[in-house]
């Protein structure tokens, strides 16, 4: 038994050892170094979306570029672009009002524009907004909070509610002169007294314009607000000039807006056929209007308009009486005629002085016009050749400019001319 079993057992030992022997063979060959597994993953990745890439550029080397281009371009639209709405559109116009009041006012706006527009909604939010302003200590007479109330008017104005348009331009104009009567005193070094003031006279102004539409159509009303604003501005005017500019006290109206409040009541005069009130509000204006201003053009052509339009008043029956003023005779119907002409002359010759960029369409406009009232003044005189020249030069103007109004205007005059022509050849 052990003579069969010991044979075996010599390869069996020469195989064992041959196994042994096998690492110092292996040991001999280079180590291999394994990449992790994220790696690998990552570069059949990259193969692969190259690879995809390539094939389509392949099948559309045409669309595919393009389609890439619009894709990037997107994209950098969106990175810039939408940084820059959400500074300058959501977060800066709000910028001067806490949190919590930003918040309704831009729901309010969001109600009040567009196709979403909804006056309830909007009304409402601007309603939270002043009450959140009003229990966290805003000012209620600050720049922010008044320019607040003057946007729910707007909305009330542009959905065509007038009546409460006005209600609350009225309330804000009695708040503020109630704060005029009872704090300005403190307030003359910083500022406060003057913006306050100078609301009262901007409210009093839009006032007088909703009250003179045909919506309202409340004249007296209208002339009220607009004298209290004429009143108000040439009083302060006068005591800045008189006792100076105090320390700290602030801009008021600057010449510009003063003459547009003097401009103002001159149009409500004239729409009421009171052009001898007019002509001097119109002349008053004019003088704190710029020298290469077109408007001041515009202004010349107004001048010219009322005193066309005014009538002398009748002659005096009474005895002369003693005074120690000096008594005129009125100007006669020629003599105002006369004058206009010469306005409306001295206008055409204003515009001619005005040179870009300070030229601006008032000025051609003020041309059209100034000729066309040059040709009536004619016909008032019955000078229907020259008459007609004038309306013939305002219609090439109005053309040239592109004021349909003033072509219209100027081929109505000439009509008028052929009739009289026509009946007089009768």
């Amino acid at each position: 038994m052990f003579s069969r079993a010991l044979p075996r057992a010599v390869p069996r030992a020469g195989r064992f050892a041959q196994c042994e022997a096998r690492p110092q063979a292996l040991s001999k060959l280079p180590q291999r170094t394994w990449a992790p597994l994220q790696q690998q993953s990552g570069r059949r990745q990259r193969s692969s979306f190259v690879a995809g890439m390539k094939e389509n550029y392949n099948r559309n080397p045409i669309l595919f570029p393009f389609a890439m281009g619009c894709i990037l371009l997107l994209t950098g639209f969106a990175v810039t672009y939408l940084p820059w709405y959400y500074q300058n559109v959501i977060i800066a116009p709000y910028h001067n009002f806490p949190e919590p009041v930003a918040k309704k006012l831009r729901r309010a706006i969001y109600y009040s524009k567009g196709k979403n527009i909804d006056l309830r909604e909007a009304n409402k939010y601007f309603r939270q907004a002043l009450q959140i302003a009003n229990e966290m200590g805003i000012d209620p007479f600050s720049p922010e909070i008044l320019g607040v109330k003057y946007a729910i008017s707007q909305l009330f104005e542009q959905a065509g509610h007038y009546p409460l348009a006005c209600d609350v331009l009225e309330i804000m104009r009695v708040d503020c002169q109630r704060w005029m009567d009872e704090y300005s005193d403190r307030h003359w070094t910083d500022g406060d007294r003057s913006r306050v003031l100078k609301v009262i006279v901007q409210l009093n102004v839009k006032l007088g314009e909703l009250y003179t539409s045909k919506y309202m159509n409340q004249p007296e009303d209208a002339e009220k607000r607009l004298v209290d604003a004429v009143e108000i501005a040439l009083k302060e005017r006068a005591r800045r000039e008189k006792d100076g500019v105090k320390e700290g006290e602030g801009e008021f109206l600057t010449d510009e807006e003063l003459g547009g409040a003097l401009e103002s009541l001159g149009h409500h005069y004239e729409r009421n056929d009171k052009h001898y009130l007019a002509t001097p509000l119109f002349l008053q204006a004019l003088s704190y209007c710029p020298q290469k201003s077109c408007h001041s053009v515009v202004l010349m052509n107004n001048i010219s308009t009322c005193l066309a339009q005014q009538t002398p008043p009748p002659p005096s029956t009474s005895p002369p009486t003693k005074s120690s003023f000096p008594t005129t005779k009125p100007p006669s119907r020629a003599e105002l005629v006369d004058q206009a002409r010469q306005w409306a002359n001295k206008a055409i010759e204003h515009a001619a002085t005005i040179a870009p960029p300070e030229r601006t369409e008032e000025c051609d406009v003020g041309c059209a016009v100034a000729t066309h009232n040059l040709g009536e003044f004619f016909e008032m005189e019955g000078r229907w050749k020259e008459a007609r020249l004038k309306y013939e030069e305002a219609d090439s103007v109005a053309k040239v400019v592109g004021f349909e109004e003033g072509r219209e205007r100027a081929k109505e005059g000439i009509r008028r001319l052929e009739g009289k022509e026509r009946e007089g050849k009768k």
